[in-house]
């Protein structure tokens, strides 16, 4: 097997930063992993994967600490921003510049929207967006976009219900700005009021005519007409009063009954973690792939550390 490499550095902060071409080749990349693992149990050899979470993550952080042993190569980080030197006031940049000594390739989560991008101004290595604040969410997008292409076989020609946490989203808005994309994809946005898509990804979609759009507020509504029903959940630490939080949380819970109202072949995604909005009689349901999306998700981030660090493995 024989490695090429270049010595381009490049990042990752929006599903945007990669064309629709690329975006196929990755996904093309992650289906050739999942049918043969051990053809690419060593192409990382001697590499390692800083995973710096200033918030907490289950699944994001160690997909990426899989992917990155699935391939061969080790991992290094921190999981929470009390256990780096940002609890001593070093800054995002200070920190990149630090972990570009010892790691090739980082995944970083921060609160604050833009501080990836910050750290890929000062990076010497390849740095991905794993979520800041609100804003973004990438190579959840691209776990969504293949679990899409997966099971339906196409990302074009479709309705997708994105339903919940609308407002402060990120995997949403990611989601959104990915599909605006492909052709004939309609959106139902479902939401409360107070939970709205924020007005700037309302002008995105605006800014595409050809796309269809609406925002309603009850699931039941909409269930009959989705292909795709992307449930979110109502997230506790983006809210500055907690009786906003109380009132809202439980707004939506998928349950057997709704499911009923669904068509036959539509499939239920959802980013992870939930809470109550999916009720745990809906997982037995076929049409339920949010663990299914997990898995996707390990491999898409294993193509994704191939793409970056320009490691082409040849067929």
């Amino acid at each position: 097997m024989k490695l090429g490499e270049t010595t381009e550095i490049r990042h990752l902060m929006s599903p945007l930063d990669f064309s629709v071409e690329e975006l196929e080749e990755l996904m093309d990349t992650a289906a050739k992993i999942k049918a043969d693992p051990e053809k690419y149990a060593h192409v990382c050899d001697g590499r390692i994967i800083a995973t710096c979470f200033y918030e907490p993550s289950t699944r994001t952080r160690l997909s990426f600490e899989a992917a990155m042993l699935h391939l061969g190569g080790r991992t290094m980080g921190f999981a929470t921003a009390d256990s780096s030197s940002a609890a001593k006031g070093e800054s995002v940049a200070d920190t990149i510049r630090i972990i570009s000594c010892f790691a090739d390739i980082c995944a970083m989560r921060h609160p604050k929207e833009g501080a990836p991008m910050v750290a890929a101004a000062h990076s010497k290595i390849p740095v991905i967006n794993a979520g800041d604040g609100g804003h973004q969410h990438p190579t959840q997008t691209l776990t969504d976009l293949m679990t899409i292409r997966a099971l339906k076989g196409k990302l074009s020609g479709m309705t997708i219900g994105l339903c919940g946490d609308l407002k402060f989203g990120r995997t949403v808005h990611s989601l959104i700005e990915a599909l605006l994309r492909y052709n004939d994809v309609k959106f139902v946005m479902i939401s409360p009021e107070e939970l709205m898509l924020p007005g700037y990804i309302v002008d995105e979609l605006k800014q595409h005519p050809g796309v269809e759009y609406k925002e309603i507020r009850k699931l039941e509504d909409a269930m009959g007409e989705l292909d795709i029903l992307y449930m979110t959940r109502v997230q506790r630490e983006r809210f500055f009063n907690e009786e906003d939080y109380v009132r809202l949380k439980d707004y939506y819970i998928l349950d057997k009954k709704k499911m009923g109202l669904a068509k036959e072949d539509m499939i239920v995604l959802h980013p992870l973690p939930r809470v109550n909005e999916i009720s745990v009689e809906v997982d037995e349901d076929p049409r339920a792939k949010y663990f299914e999306q997990v898995q996707y998700g390990m491999y898409i981030r294993m193509a994704l550390i191939l793409k970056l660090l320009n490691i082409s493995v040849n067929e």
